[in-house]
């Protein structure tokens, strides 16, 4: 039963469908991955507040993001102001402001130190 089970999960998949994402939207991801990363890096470097500096990267990319479609939007095209990309922007932000909040400046080494190694 459960090798039916998970024979039919399996092939259900094949009839999902995802939505299309644009080569632009995975660069606009890209570059805001990049911002935020070197923002936090720099932020977090200078401070050590780790909050600080998670709302510093998040806030540099959305504003990177806000004034680029803001740029392209109403002084090149004339008007046009895609709101996806910029949300592509600010989500690549968010990724890497959360991944480096996670597993930056933890203290691993206070732990071990008291590990006592036995042979």
């Amino acid at each position: 039963m459960k090798t039916f089970t998970l024979l039919i999960a399996l092939l259900s998949t094949s009839l999902c469908s995802a939505q299309y994402i644009s080569e632009d939207d995975k660069l606009h991801f890209g570059a805001g991955f990049l911002i935020s990363g070197g923002t936090y890096t720099i932020v977090y470097s200078k401070t050590k507040n780790k909050k600080k500096a998670f709302w510093y990267s998040f806030a540099a990319s959305t504003l990177v993001g806000l004034s680029k479609e803001i740029y392209d939007g109403y002084i090149i095209d004339g008007g046009r102001f895609d709101n996806g990309e910029m949300v592509a922007t600010s989500l690549g932000g968010l990724t890497a402001s959360t991944t480096l909040h996670l597993f930056v400046g933890k203290k691993n080494n206070e732990k071990l130190k008291n590990i006592a190694i036995v042979n």
